[in-house]
């Protein structure tokens, strides 16, 4: 969903405001410039050089400077007074600055007509900059604070008011009375009915383009926006109750592969035995395992998540859409939930699929769990063996009666495997090798924006089953050996496209063969890198390695600082490849025997955005572009004529 990626490319000019300190720096010096010009290019003041600078300054500062300053202030605070959300004192101020920096840029164009042509233009240049200030505070404050039409207007109209008043005060102190000539009375109700003009035209403008969102979702499109940015801005998770509001329950699935410590004699090594006192225990491998209770029931101590080693979870859930709502931080959150090493990987899922809340993540944390209660085991594993046809490679391991196969279209560019295509890949899987369980990865490793989704009926999902039907079914074997190994990669963040969980190692022997699986918590993989990463492994004489995968989790808890689309490997390549080497040492350390059991589970009534509510929102939202760009036009054009004929040509 590129539109949704585009979405959060705005967040980077949220986020990057300059500092309060910088916009109230930024008035008094333009001021004072655009104070200084206008007595320059006024031909009736006889005024020297040195005192155009002075009076001039003065002047500006006085009238634009100091009005803009108390009316960010104030705006600021009328908006928290009226319990409105985003606007901090930065953004108030910045808003002051954007609005000043308008009325002098047409107060300055009138100077230079009324100094070409010798008439006075300058005063309802002035108010028409007023007029349009107005016009734009109140936009963005309707648009962002949620206070509702009627108040943005009432705080919108500040600043401009202010700033006729300084004029006014100027005037009648004799400060610049050459400059400014004009009725009172007159000018305040110019400016009363230029801003009906445009208040009729803002109201109208959102009234067209609001309409289709709400008659097809009923959301408020302005409502949308502004708890987008609340999000953005603060981490509100506020804007979870609309997409709740919206969600679609659906049916998925979820892959799990779990690696218990090895048994001995049908019994955990780590099982303490009833003869032993109860407030002994037997740590044998001293990783961190805990103490068992006597308990007559192997059965419940076989499948303790103490003695789990590893999960290999792979959920059809999408983990997005944006930042920290919904299910963007899922693979994080959801591993968590964990005691044991857990790498939670991006399984064939659509933006369709992002769950609402974080609270829809507990129904699939349930579903593993139960799964786990049952799970029956065994040390019997393939080889990792790599197959392709076209553009499609799938990397196959066979675990007892199930299989994992870990999808990439690397080193060409793909995105998201739909879940539809995800099931015609698990029955196909399951047909050709005769199966219990087939759990599918995407590994999402191969980023080009000009490729989309894979979709049905997409050439790439040819590919992916005729790959499928090239794989030859592996006897399995016995005997299994992993280890496993995480770094945060604490000095890399979102601006590195590295999420919360940084990266996860596993590598799992079988048949003297060490295959690695990497996951790095990122939205995607810079295209090339993948292969960067495989071949640095491969070339280091240090690392005993005989295959590898690179995946990525997907999080779209990256998505909402530089760009839309932030794949891992823009930039830090040296490092994290560093990190990635740190952690195979460390993972085939800690390699012990282990068994697996594997299966796939259905997740039931997971409130998601739905494949119905996606689409109509994104096509709605396209609508009112498409719409938007025909009707804003007109109607801010005619809204502005209006106001100039008003202005400048009625007395």
């Amino acid at each position: 969903m590129s539109s949704m990626s585009n979405v959060a490319g705005l967040s980077k000019y949220i986020r990057t405001f300059p500092s309060t300190k910088i916009s109230i720096f930024s008035m008094i010096f333009m001021s004072f410039i655009a104070g200084a010009l206008i007595f320059f290019i006024n031909p009736t003041q006889n005024l020297t050089i040195l005192e155009k600078i002075s009076y001039g300054g003065a002047f500006g500062f006085e009238s634009f400077g100091i009005s803009s300053i108390v009316g960010g202030a104030l705006c600021q605070q009328l908006i928290h007074s009226m319990k409105g959300i985003n606007l901090k004192t930065k953004h108030s101020m910045i808003l002051a600055l954007i609005s000043m920096i308008i009325v002098v840029i047409i107060a300055i164009i009138g100077s230079i007509i009324s100094a070409i042509f010798g008439f006075d233009l300058l005063t309802n240049s002035v108010v028409f900059g007023c007029v349009l200030a107005f016009a734009f505070l109140i936009f963005v404050l309707w648009s962002t604070s949620s206070i509702g039409l009627f108040k943005s207007a009432i705080v919108a109209c500040l600043q401009p008011l202010l700033i006729l008043v300084m004029l006014v005060v100027v005037f009648f102190i004799g400060s610049a009375g050459e400059v400014f000539e004009f009725g009172i009375l007159s000018l305040f109700i110019k400016v009363i009915v230029a801003n009906i003009i445009f208040l009729l035209a803002i109201y109208s403008f959102i009234a067209v383009i609001e309409s289709p969102l709400r008659k097809n979702l009923g959301v408020g499109l302005l409502d949308l926006v502004s708890l987008f940015i609340s999000h953005v801005g603060e981490e509100n998770s506020s804007l979870e109750k609309i997409f709740e509001d919206i969600g679609e329950p659906i049916d998925t699935l979820v892959g799990i592969v779990s690696f218990r410590r090895k048994t001995v004699n049908n019994e955990s090594i780590n099982y303490v035995d009833n003869e032993l006192n109860s407030n002994e225990s037997l740590d044998v491998d001293n990783k961190n395992n805990k103490n068992y209770n006597n308990d007559n029931s192997k059965d419940d101590n076989k499948n303790s998540d103490n003695n789990i080693k590893s999960l290999f979870i792979s959920p059809c859930v999408h983990p997005g859409p944006i930042g920290s709502i919904g299910g963007s931080n899922m693979p994080t959150i959801l591993a968590n939930k964990f005691e044991n090493f857990t790498m939670v990987a991006h399984g064939p899922s659509t933006h369709d699929f992002n769950p609402v809340s974080q609270k829809e993540i507990v129904k699939i944390e349930d579903v593993v769990k139960n799964s786990l209660k049952n799970m029956d085991y065994n040390d019997k594993a393939s080889k990792f063996v790599r197959y392709c046809e076209g553009k499609a490679k799938i990397g196959v391991q066979f675990f007892n009666d199930s299989m994992v196969m870990l999808s990439t279209f690397a080193p060409s560019g793909s995105d998201d495997i739909e879940f539809g295509v995800g099931l015609s890949m698990m029955g196909q899987s399951q047909k050709q090798c005769n199966v219990k369980s087939s759990i599918i990865v995407d590994c999402h490793n191969s980023f080009n924006e000009e490729k989309g989704r894979v979709l049905p009926g997409n050439p790439e999902v040819f590919e992916l089953l005729d790959t499928i039907d090239k794989i030859q079914c592996e006897n399995t074997k016995d005997g299994i050996k992993v280890g496993c190994a995480k770094n945060l990669m604490e000095d890399l963040d979102k601006n590195n496209g590295v999420g919360e969980s940084g990266l996860k190692t596993m590598v799992i022997e079988v048949q003297n063969q060490k295959t690695a699986y990497f996951l790095l918590d990122s939205n995607n993989m810079e295209l090339g890198f993948r292969e960067e990463i495989i071949s640095a492994i491969k070339s280091d004489k240090n690392i005993d390695i005989d295959d590898i995968e690179v995946m990525t989790t997907d999080t779209h808890c990256v998505n909402t600082l530089s760009n839309g689309y932030n794949p891992v490997g823009i930039t830090k390549r040296k490092e994290i490849i560093g990190y990635i080497k740190s952690t195979i040492t460390n993972a085939i350390d800690d390699m012990e025997p282990v068994e697996v059991g594997c299966s796939v589970e259905k997740i039931k009534e997971l409130n998601t955005f739905g494949p119905n509510n996606s689409i109509e929102l994104v096509s709605t939202i396209s609508s009112i572009v498409a719409v938007s760009k025909i009707m804003a036009p007109i109607i801010f054009i005619l809204a502005i004529l209006f106001v100039f004929v008003w202005i400048f040509y009625l007395p």
